[in-house]
């Protein structure tokens, strides 16, 4: 839990500066040139008397900028919040003094004012896109009332009426509340699904690692076993060999007794061949043992049952060991493990065509304004009262991405809360918790007859 929420910390900390001044740069030439065919086509074509020389002084003023930022920092730079957000300061400033030039709210690209707050709430954490927000209604609401008016050539006065001026003016207002809101909900839903994505494809790289590992460290024991026997029977030969030179005799001595050191580090590591099917595949008992294994000696009693349901075989099915599967059911084991009082159970049930776990805790369960909300990345606490748990740093990270596991494997996960149970009779506590039902189609998840081991073949000359 600790290394997910540094690394979700992390990757909060890498959008702070997440926005290239290059795509800016970019933005603010595409509005110039907006601007400057707006100006040269109502000065050319609708004879609009324009106070030009000061509405090119203004559309130059965002020239000067943009050579600028060209000349004095690379392309590639990223801006900080602050930079960016004195940057959209700058262009929405800009704007509001061209449309004071130009009519203000008779001009009907005043409604360009949107983009700069749009970008900031789209770009920037909530404060900087609140303060753009209330900038930009300040300067439309001072352009409404003090803005050159526009004129033709022949002296016709182009104004709409007030009542009409007036609905444009909250129509701007609103746009940029509900735009900025909906822009900036949207952004940050994004931003915590890609952080809950890149944590879940970590997670799963440690698993798929440790997995390779076990096979490595397999591999290593089964083929070093035939040297360290050779350098045991040889090292035995010299030192009977020796007996009569004490400093030689000491060494051979010595030779066999670390490689037998060697020999039983390699078995304590594991005796399983290279291509050993069993680190593939294990009997969902194993498997749901080997998940929950970290969470054993944690303070609470885990309890296993594994039963066929309705038309499954008798016999305990083996599953492979996905190592998804493992790390998924692991993290939602460490999740009831967290909130129960004193027990977590561990049911697995089969039948012809399904394979379900379950795992339940006595904990208070989720609370009913969670629970439509369960496997959302970075939903705070499970049972709506951090006073219960102060200790608590969880933002559902987990369940996230035991959910997004499983779901790639096939599953299809339900969370509720207890009591309910596999056995009608049970003599321990009673599942009073939250639940969650894990469940497979048989095929995606049970090994076919004949794709385990195998049966053994006799050895022919």
């Amino acid at each position: 839990m600790a290394e997910r929420l540094e690394a979700s910390a992390q990757f909060a900390e890498a959008h702070h500066d997440w926005v290239r001044l290059r795509t800016l740069i970019f933005l603010r030439w595409t509005a110039i040139i907006g601007q400057l065919g707006a100006i040269f086509v109502g000065w050319c074509c609708y004879d609009i008397a324009l106070d030009l020389p000061l509405a090119l002084a203004t559309v130059g003023a965002a020239v000067a900028a943009n050579i600028v930022a060209i000349f004095l920092f690379p392309h590639s730079r990223r801006l900080s919040q602050a930079e960016v957000t004195a940057t959209l300061l700058f262009d929405t400033a800009q704007l509001g003094l061209l449309l004071a030039l130009t009519g203000g709210l008779n001009n009907p690209f005043a409604l360009l004012i949107l983009v700069p707050v749009t970008i900031a709430a789209t770009a920037l954490e909530r404060r900087p896109t609140i303060l753009l927000g209330i900038a930009t209604i300040l300067i439309i609401s001072i352009v409404s009332q003090f803005h050159l008016p526009l004129i033709t050539r022949d002296g016709t006065v182009i104004e709409m009426p007030s009542v009409v001026e007036f609905g444009f003016w909250v129509a701007i207002v609103i746009g940029v509340v509900f735009l900025g809101a909906y822009a900036h909900r949207i952004s940050s839903e994004i931003h915590s699904m890609g952080d809950a994505l890149l944590a879940t494809q970590l997670a799963l790289a440690r698993e798929q690692k440790l997995t390779d590992l076990g096979g490595v460290v397999a591999a290593a024991a089964h083929e070093l076993g035939t040297p360290l026997a050779t350098i045991k029977l040889v090292s035995s030969e010299l030192a009977d060999e020796l007996e009569d030179s004490p400093d030689l005799h000491s060494d051979a001595i010595l030779i066999r007794e670390q490689a037998d050191r060697c020999r039983d580090i390699l078995r304590s590591m594991g005796r399983a061949g290279k291509d050993d099917l069993h680190l593939r595949s294990a009997p969902v008992l194993a498997v749901l043992r080997e998940a929950a294994e970290p969470h054993l000696d944690r303070g609470k009693e885990i309890l296993f049952d594994v039963n066929p349901g309705e038309g499954g075989a008798e016999r305990q099915p083996t599953v492979y060991r996905y190592p998804e599967v493992i790390h998924a059911l692991r993290n939602l084991v460490q999740n009831a493990v967290d909130f129960a009082r004193s027990t977590v159970w561990v049911e697995a049930e089969w039948t012809d065509q399904t394979i379900l776990v379950r795992i339940t805790d006595d904990g208070r369960g989720y609370a009913p304004g969670v629970m439509n909300r369960i496997g959302d990345p970075f939903l705070q606490n499970r049972s709506g009262d951090r006073s219960q748990r102060p200790e608590y740093e969880g933002m559902g990270l987990g369940l996230f991405i035991a959910k997004t596991l499983l779901e790639r494997t096939g599953a299809h996960l339900r969370f509720s809360n207890g009591p309910e149970s596999f056995i009608p009779e049970v003599s321990h506590a009673t599942r009073s918790g939250a639940m969650v039902e894990v469940s497979w189609p048989l095929s995606r998840l049970v090994v076919e007859d004949g794709a385990g081991l195998g049966e053994n073949q006799p050895i022919t000359a």
